[in-house]
């Protein structure tokens, strides 16, 4: 059986029609802000990669064009053209119909990582054009299309041939829409980011990347023959490791299964999940799979060579995985997920493929590695004995306050107790609290006022930790608990405020007091990003006031010069904020607590490997690598709405 026997038009299924995606982008995309945008490049790569998995594709490109359209380019089978039983040539089913695709016919595709075979129609329908260029059978096909709708006619019922080919594979050019996105600028560095994740998942294919945006257009390539433990050994690069990465592989209930894992010094856990190449942020099935298993084996070790006697209680999961970084990739032919936009996995049978490849893995390497099996015993012994510390010392470091107001009178709550209705503001200074507090709506809004700049928890023992006031206090008004290496009391569903703002001035003190925020977050509550419950507040740092007219926020540089393009010199008087202090309580609620006129950003994590890597520029000891940062996204920091 040839590979163009099965994969053509009759291993297109369609399950139903394209209406309401331009309308509700959100739902397929999950925004439309940058992450959003990028997402759409994503989604034709996944579509390339698919055809890897399949073993057709080996090299697949990216261009970031001058035009700010995206080529992708792969040299797979080339989608299919011959007409389907629709009536219409297959690849028109595929960019204009939602779940069309050689995903829903298993001869076609095993494993997919597409979204849910809405990925090629959905990024076609939020283009303001898309061009499609198909090499197989000898010839190279075209097709073109405007926002979503076919602008070219076909030739008797068939795709025009445009050319002859000797290759195959498929070349995808798309301008997103300025209507549907906030902003249309594509990241590079995001883009860049995640085709290094995908390389690190497939050894085997090559991922080259061109920004041609820019004089001097960039160009890199990306192969990582060494696969997860180069993936593993590129997350520790800045860390003090204790052993090589350990590589586990095998097949069980169908489904393939990859792991990597190393132990460093720092006593932290880093465990990423992926199912066919996608990162699934809030984990699933196939990393329970994996924890309960290692605990497991683990302790066997532990009681084997006397570390724990018959009397000792076991070490903990959060004790055994200090130190860990590891990472778990699944290949799955039937995956279900939590969500659009593949969160969370949660097929039961990955639970049981991951742990019984585990488990029998690990024992065949540490019966072979002594010294390895050592020293990671010997980290979940220190963090045991740190645990038990912890644990002593908690209830004093975290005594319950009230949580309307506490003692100080910080925390101005609000009179709702629905979580679902509620938000809290952390609000840094005296002044703006006061002001905060005034404006609010007491009815759902709860305000937090925060003294200066909190601990940076990326530098700091957790024992420091624990013991910040401002820190305890956060903790304590949100009511979720926290998570951290020597014990995990953090429950989601405990949280008493469906959305958490930081409000800061709009000043770079401001953005050290949000990075903060936000580094704290991510390390000891990482599930209030991941569930979409963290945001930050965008107010205005002008105000412009004509002689005639009405008066207009700007919430940045770039929207006053569009003001002042407007507005002739001397026709209006300019009002600057140098912090939220300086507004009244009217200006407040009108520019950044209104949920009708107010402007958040919500804060996500798309990219592990990358969010790990920012936080740990941004907050670690090292100086320059942070001013560079800064420095290289300051413009994308402004322009982020």
């Amino acid at each position: 059986m040839t590979a163009h026997e099965t994969y053509d038009a009759a291993s297109i299924s369609v399950l139903e029609g394209l209406e309401a995606v331009r309308k509700r982008p959100g739902m397929y995309i999950g925004s439309v802000s940058r992450k959003g945008l990028n997402h759409l490049i994503y989604e034709i790569v996944d579509n390339a990669v698919d055809e890897h998995l399949a073993g057709y594709c080996f090299r697949i490109q990216v261009i970031l064009e001058k035009d700010g359209s995206c080529t992708v380019t792969d040299d797979g089978r080339g989608i299919p053209v011959d007409l389907h039983e629709k009536g219409v040539p297959a690849e028109r089913l595929v960019f204009t119909t939602l779940h069309a695709g050689g995903k829903f016919d298993n001869s076609a595709y095993k494993t997919s990582g597409g979204l849910h075979g809405v990925g090629s129609s959905v990024v076609n329908a939020l283009s303001l054009w898309l061009d499609v260029r198909i090499s197989r059978d000898g010839f190279v096909y075209h097709d073109y299309y405007e926002k979503g709708e076919p602008a070219l006619e076909l030739d008797e019922g068939f795709l025009p041939k445009v050319g002859k080919s000797s290759r195959t594979g498929t070349a995808v050019r798309f301008l997103p829409d300025p209507e549907i996105f906030e902003r249309t600028d594509f990241s590079a560095a995001e883009v860049k980011s995640r085709l290094h994740e995908t390389a690190y998942l497939n050894p085997e294919l090559i991922l080259e990347f061109e920004d041609r945006r820019s004089a001097g257009a960039e160009k890199v390539i990306f192969h990582e023959p060494e696969g997860l433990a180069g993936f593993v050994r590129d997350l520790n690069q800045h860390t003090e490791v204790l052993h090589d990465p350990v590589c586990l592989k095998g097949e069980a209930e169908g489904i393939k299964v990859d792991i990597s894992f190393q132990y460093c010094t720092e006593f932290r856990e880093n465990v990423l999940g992926f199912c066919n190449n996608i990162y699934n942020s809030e984990g699933g099935t196939h990393l329970t799979g994996f924890k309960t298993t290692f605990t497991a084996v683990m302790n066997t070790y532990a009681r084997q060579i006397g570390l724990l006697k018959e009397k000792d209680a076991n070490f903990t999961g959060a004790d055994i995985r200090n130190g860990l970084t590891a990472v778990i990739s699944i290949k799955h032919p039937d995956p279900r997920f939590e969500g659009q936009t593949k969160t969370k996995l949660d097929n039961q049978d990955a639970a049981k493929a991951v742990g019984k490849v585990a488990g029998e893995q690990l024992v065949l390497y540490f019966d072979r590695n002594l010294e390895t099996l050592k020293s990671v015993l010997s980290c979940a012994e220190k963090a045991a004995k740190i645990r038990r510390s912890q644990e002593r010392a908690k209830t004093n470091l975290l005594t319950r306050q009230k949580y309307s107001f506490d003692t100080n009178g910080k925390l101005a709550n609000c009179e709702k107790k629905d979580p679902a209705q509620c938000e809290i503001f952390i609000v840094e200074g005296d002044s703006a609290g006061g002001s905060a507090k005034t404006a609010r709506n007491r009815n759902y809004q709860a305000i937090l006022p925060i003294r200066g700049k909190i601990l940076n928890v990326e530098k700091a023992s957790i024992d420091k930790v624990l013991a910040n006031a401002e820190i305890k206090t956060m903790i304590n008004a949100f009511g979720c608990g926290f998570s951290e290496g020597y014990g995990n009391d953090f429950d989601i569903g405990k949280l008493r405020y469906d959305k958490i703002v930081i409000m800061a001035d709009a000043d770079v003190d401001g953005a050290h007091i949000s990075t903060l925020l936000l580094t704290l977050f991510y390390r000891f509550m990482p599930e209030l990003i991941t569930q979409g419950h963290v945001y930050i507040a965008m107010p205005p740092l002008y105000k412009a006031m004509p002689k005639k007219g009405s008066e207009e926020y700007l919430y940045d540089d770039k929207a006053l010069e569009a003001y002042r393009r407007r507005h002739k010199p001397g026709t209006f008087t300019l009002q600057r904020y140098k912090g939220l202090g300086e507004m009244d309580a009217e200006q407040l609620w009108e520019t950044t607590l209104n949920p009708e006129t107010r402007r958040m950003k919500q804060v996500g994590i798309e990219d592990a490997r990358m969010a790990s890597d920012v936080t740990e520029v941004l907050m670690g000891s090292e100086v320059p690598p942070r001013k560079a940062f800064i420095y290289e996204h300051a413009k994308d920091a402004e322009l982020d709405v």
